[in-house]
């Protein structure tokens, strides 16, 4: 047990009836009524102590009026892609079920859900969803929204747990000679790149930008293809590591005010599709700017005043 000590206070063998032998709905209505109680005897002084000192629910230290101008010129610059509202929540194992991913790093909740961390393992969900419907289909979905993760990150300005992303998806039956995975992967690139280019329009500031494209050996010919597709954008190309991905990442990054080159945007090729639907000739290209930290960092008003470096 990583975390035996999260045990010691109900013993061993209700904590092991607790995670493995009471049904689903059992456990959360159990748990539904311990929070109910343990609920009904919170004083207000003690919410208003949380709401000051829980880095989860703190306000997000960008004006929402600039979120919304951001969303409009990110969703615009994405035209081609279905843009959906997802829900706050996602199901119970949504990102470590199909994606290297701790569940310690999710925000759970007791009603058999969580928290949703990453729109992108949700867009594989409602892609395989959809695909069982129509196979012969290609699927593009966009959004914009507010994730909440429960790792640790640095306690520097600019980094918070819950955050503002803008995510791309594509997915489809793939085509002879890669054609759908190359095709998609040049595709969310240029829009990442389009849709800075735009809000440099709009008041803000990408200087010094750059194209990463790693692969693995095996994919080094998908890569040079994706590369010579990308209309003379600054690529650099390197070998991938991260089994992440399935064989494919990019990433875009620009210079912030102080000089520190700073990753905006990450994306790649998934094999989730293929344990959703257990068929490994779908293809999966999700990507996403961290539209939050581009407006804390590269806004023109903004600059050498919030940064994160």
């Amino acid at each position: 047990m990583e975390r035996a000590w999260a045990s010691t206070g109900i013993g061993e063998a209700a904590h092991a009836a607790l995670a493995n032998g009471l049904a689903g709905s059992e456990l959360w209505s159990l748990l539904l009524g311990v929070l109910e109680q343990r609920a009904a005897r919170r004083t207000p002084a003690e919410v208003r102590q949380q709401w000051e000192r829980d880095r989860f629910v703190c306000p997000a230290p960008i004006d929402q009026r600039t979120f919304n101008e951001l969303d409009s010129h990110l969703l615009a610059a994405a035209s081609s892609f279905e843009a959906v509202e997802l829900s706050p929540l996602a199901p119970l194992g949504a990102c470590s079920a199909v994606g290297l991913t701790s569940q310690n790093k999710i925000v759970s909740t007791v009603r058999g859900t969580e928290v949703v961390s990453d729109p992108t393992n949700l867009f594989a969900l409602e892609c395989a969803r959809r695909l069982r419907k129509v196979p012969a289909q290609t699927i593009k979905l966009t959004t914009s929204h507010r994730c909440v993760r429960a790792q640790q990150f640095p306690r520097q300005p600019g980094y918070a747990a819950h955050f503002r992303i803008f995510s791309l998806a594509t997915a489809g039956h793939e085509r002879k000679d890669h054609g759908l995975l190359v095709e998609a992967m040049s595709e969310h690139i240029q829009t990442h790149w389009n849709a800075l280019n735009r809000l440099e329009q709009h008041g803000y500031e990408f200087p010094a930008r750059t194209v990463k494209i790693l692969a693995t050996p095996a994919r080094e010919a998908l890569r040079s293809r994706i590369a010579a597709g990308l209309g003379g954008l600054p690529v650099v190309l390197e070998t991938l590591t991260h089994d992440y991905y399935d064989g494919l990442r990019f990433m875009m990054s620009a210079r912030s005010p102080s000089g520190q080159d700073i990753p905006l945007a990450d994306g790649g090729a998934f094999d989730w599709l293929g344990k959703l639907t257990s068929n490994r000739k779908l293809v999966f290209v999700a990507s996403a700017v961290g539209s939050q930290l581009a407006a804390y960092v590269f806004r023109r008003q903004a600059a050498g005043q919030r940064d994160p470096g």
